[in-house]
């Protein structure tokens, strides 16, 4: 009678939704994270079976715990005690059912705590069915222990998933310790893939609507170069009067290309499309017109918006009149025809906006990026709802990222770093966010760094780099997590961002075509040299390759994997990703050894790219330039590692006359990146070749490590 009471209050205050079901074992163990006091209430409610709490000897003895444990079964145990696991162990193998919390106490992050050994080793010795529970919200309510300005209230909607059963083997390890340890190791990676599976099913204009339900529609999000910040409600009432402009100009489902900076305009744009149903195609302009035409024609893009400020100041007048085949329109030409209806209609979607646009599904097209701007014809990657919001929920089950972190974004939006991590986390997740127009400043972002109070920061290797050899030591005083991803970290970025500001960098990997985190080291599970272990709920497989000894070609299927690609070839038409290993796995090209605790080790790369200041590079468009620039004489691109710098191109050459001023301004005329021009040339008397007459890249590679 008690726990049907229970249920009733529950769901009339907290409007608790129940996902999932589970059945009764001979050998069961519940458990489940804790966000609140209310969690055991919860799963006395809520679960089918009624299983034994296991309380903590220090949590049984406060007073204010004595009427719940009198309503519950229970059990007092101290897991750090040999005997209090043995009588755990003897409950379960005698068929009770038994509920514990792994963390041990309730979170003070908003995150996952750390997972303490006796659980995990109590599910091993036993081979219980462990059902993992995940609570969703509870967090923000008044029974939380969040501080220091976290959204809560009494009755915040709360979400209870039961997720099905899985069994923990007996590690092999050398000693009790290291088994108990490998345990807790696979009960955490449990833990964090119920946390990244269990979001709910919207789509990223649902989400951001989500989030500012939660956090307040006066409550801070954006901040650009002027200091002045955009609340919610201001966030919102932009992306509505946009996407109402944009919604005239084009069709539902339709690809509008966006030429815009890192700004909080460009945010509302994004914002705008999606709750109109529009899917922006960010175009890269610093790729050249060539590439940003072959992205239009690839993604069947016949409008383009853009700022008449931002191409003037960028100077890429030049380059958006060299668009073909497309309109281009500036925002400021639009404001004069934001009518009194479209005001009225504004004032009116602000009350209702979930009822006000035309909603995408999450697994429709959210948004197209594309694979390098320094291609002759980039392929379009389209990331729908659904995958994109996946990611974002994959990184936050093992990165703490709240309301109370700023975020610093200098990487374009363009980028799949930029655009997922830099712009729709923080509108889905209430962390704030500083947006910065290019990562190249090197002097002034340290600066803004420590001006802004930023906590969290993340950009390429080489922008890091050059970040710590600018910044003060004291700039970073408020930074607790710095990210590298794009590109390699090298060994001296590292050492300087901890001897000059105390910080250890976390290196993570992806792909755009993986919206775009694949993997990623956290503080909960490090490996220096390592990429960090895969997300949770990607699948990884490894093809071999003949000449490697260990590891292979990566392959990857799960949740944050894009819908397709777009080609030149068939505008418009999303060809599904497929490889060796069937429909739906993602063939990253990279070449990856998983040691044996599941952390990525990147080895090299298949294809004959190479990743400068981030951005993948053809060592093919190097060569074109050269060819261009010196016509009928033998050219070859290589690249190499430089401390301190990331990879360069090198570019060897049989032109004895070949300077790279030449090869700039041939660059220019074919209309490619500067980032494809070859930062260093090698005059060889002769480029070697194979037997069956193609260059020998082996040896040119080798070369290219020597080259002075």
């Amino acid at each position: 009678m008690f726990f049907a009471f229970a249920r009733m209050l529950l769901r009339f205050l907290f409007r608790v939704e129940v996902r999932g079901s589970m059945t009764a074992h001979d050998r069961l163990l519940v458990i489940a994270n804790h966000q609140s006091f209310l969690d055991v209430v919860l799963m006395a409610a809520y679960l089918p079976v009624k299983p034994v709490w296991m309380v903590h000897t220090s949590i049984a003895a406060k007073w204010y715990f004595k009427p719940v444990l009198a309503l519950m079964p229970h059990v007092v145990a101290d897991t750090t005690k040999p005997m209090a696991m043995k009588m755990l162990v003897h409950m379960v193998e005698s068929g009770t059912p038994v509920l514990i919390f792994p963390e041990g106490r309730i979170t003070t992050t908003g995150s996952m705590m750390k997972i303490y050994d006796g659980p995990a080793f109590l599910a091993a010795r036993t081979g219980a069915q462990i059902v993992v529970v995940h609570i969703d919200g509870a967090v923000y309510s008044k029974l939380s222990r969040m501080r220091g300005g976290f959204p809560r209230r009494w009755f915040p909607r709360i979400r209870v998933t039961i997720h099905e059963p899985r069994i923990i083997a007996m590690p092999v390890g050398r000693t009790p310790r290291i088994r108990r340890r490998l345990a807790a190791e696979q009960m955490r990676r449990m833990l964090q893939e119920a946390a990244a599976i269990s979001h709910p099913s919207r789509n990223i204009f649902e989400a951001f609507l989500d989030a500012m339900e939660i956090h307040g529609r006066g409550r801070g999000l954006v901040e650009g170069l002027d200091y002045k910040e955009q609340t919610f409600g201001e966030l919102l009432k932009t992306s509505l009067a946009i996407g109402r402009m944009v919604s005239k100009l084009s069709a539902e489902g339709e690809t509008v290309g966006v030429l815009m900076p890192t700004v909080g305009t460009t945010l509302a744009l994004m914002l705008g499309m999606f709750a109109f149903r529009r899917v922006p195609a960010m175009l890269n302009y610093t790729a050249g017109s060539d590439a940003m035409n072959s992205a239009c024609r690839a993604a069947n893009v016949r409008t383009v918006l853009t700022s008449r400020a931002f191409l003037e100041r960028g100077r890429l007048t030049t380059a958006a009149e060299k668009l073909t085949g497309v309109r281009v329109v500036c925002l400021e030409d639009l404001k004069p025809q934001f009518g009194i209806k479209d005001k009225l209609w504004v004032a009116w979607a602000m009350m209702f906006p979930r009822q006000a646009g035309r909603l995408a599904k999450p697994e429709d097209p959210a948004a197209i990026l594309f694979t390098s701007g320094s291609e002759s014809k980039p392929k379009g990657v389209v990331l729908s709802h659904a995958s994109i919001l996946s990611n974002v929920a994959q990184l936050l089950a093992v990165i703490d990222c709240t309301s109370a972190d700023k975020i610093l974004n200098a990487l374009p939006l363009f980028h799949s770093f930029g655009f997922t991590i830099g712009a729709v986390l923080p509108a889905v997740s209430g962390c704030r966010v500083v947006f910065y127009p290019t990562p190249l400043h090197y002097r002034v972002i340290p600066e803004m760094i420590y001006d802004r109070n930023c906590t969290i920061m993340f950009a390429t290797n080489t922008f890091l780099g050059n970040y710590a050899r600018f910044g003060h030591p004291y700039d970073f005083r408020r930074v607790r997590l710095v990210g590298s991803g794009a590109e390699k970290l090298t060994d001296d970025v590292r050492t300087a961002f901890f001897d000059k500001f105390g910080i250890r960098v976390i290196e993570g990997y992806g792909a755009t075509e993986c919206s775009p985190v694949i993997a990623v080291n956290s503080p909960m599970a490090w490996r220096a040299g390592s990429v960090g272990e895969a997300v949770p709920g990607l699948e990884c497989r490894i093809e071999p390759v003949p000449g490697v000894g260990e590891g292979g070609i990566l392959h990857v299927r799960g949740p944050n994997v894009m819908l397709g690609y777009m080609r030149e070839e068939k505008p418009g038409v999303i060809d599904p990703p497929s490889s060796v290993f069937g429909p739906g796995w993602y063939n990253t090209g990279d070449v990856v050894n998983i040691d044996a605790d599941g952390f990525l080790h990147i080895l090299g790369r298949m294809r004959r790219f190479a990743k400068v200041s981030g951005e993948m590079v053809s060592l093919e468009v190097s060569e074109r330039i050269a060819s261009s620039a010196s016509a009928g004489i033998l050219h070859a691109a290589s690249s190499r590692t430089e401390p301190g710098r990331g990879e360069s191109i090198v570019l060897f050459t049989e032109d004895k006359t070949l300077t790279r001023e030449r090869l700039l301004q041939a660059g220019r005329d074919l209309g490619a990146p500067e980032v494809a021009i070859p930062r260093k040339v090698v005059v060889l008397e002769k480029i070697p070749l194979l037997g069956n007459g193609k260059k020998d890249y082996v040896a040119l590679d080798a070369m290219a490590k020597t080259a002075n």
